[in-house]
């Protein structure tokens, strides 16, 4: 009997390892840079920042708060890769769409010429809505200190480019604590194919 027991314990404590392991496993990697403080890890997070949306409405860091949310950078008059980008983009609004706790959010780095009023005329075009999706503007050197410092994408004017400005099509992956969580290339379907599976991945996370 003492062996039987024995045995069913360890049978037990390995099934236990193996599924904390795979749990593990199953855990988007978080980016950025860490620091170490004591026995705990401290992350990188996004910045503080104050946007308006299409709606007039203000949106920052407590808009989402306890939402996961996707983020990019665009301009509308962008001829390159943005129509690419949001036809991505409006992939995964639709991937997401019974998902209350994720949302959408495009800066744009024209700020001069994308005003309140054309976002929301952009954002119409679309079919979106501004509850699931915003669109923002506010002060240009904010937009691209954020994008670069902690989003670590490009967004930038470049009057040697034919639109006059430059930036990356990176869609990033934010969770719930504001940390970066995946990077994906906007204008492969590929890319934001994974992009779409982890995000079920990341909600998982929060579930377990």
């Amino acid at each position: 009997m003492k062996s039987y027991c024995t045995k069913t314990y360890f049978l037990l404590l390995a099934l236990t390892l193996l599924i904390s392991c795979s749990s593990r496993e199953d855990r988007l990697p978080v980016l950025g840079e860490r620091t170490v403080e004591g026995t705990d890890t401290i992350y990188h997070t996004i910045a503080p920042f104050h946007f308006v949306d299409q709606d007039s409405a203000a949106i920052t860091n407590e808009t989402f708060r306890d939402k996961i949310y996707v983020a990019d950078f665009f301009f509308t008059t962008c001829r390159t890769i943005c129509p690419i980008m949001k036809t991505q983009m409006l992939r995964v609004y639709e991937a997401t769409r019974e998902m209350p706790d994720v949302l959408l959010l495009s800066h744009t780095i024209d700020p001069e010429y994308d005003t309140v009023a054309l976002l929301h005329d952009f954002a119409g075009r679309l079919g979106v809505e501004s509850k699931r999706w915003h669109f923002v503007t506010g002060v240009k050197d904010s937009i691209y200190k954020i994008a670069q410092t902690s989003y670590f994408a490009t967004a930038m004017e470049d009057k040697t480019e034919p639109d006059g400005f430059i930036h990356s099509g990176a869609f990033l992956l934010i969770d719930k604590s504001g940390r970066i969580r995946g990077k994906y290339d906007g204008t492969k379907e590929e890319d934001v194919n994974r992009l779409i599976g982890d995000i079920k991945r990341l909600r998982r996370e929060y579930k377990q």
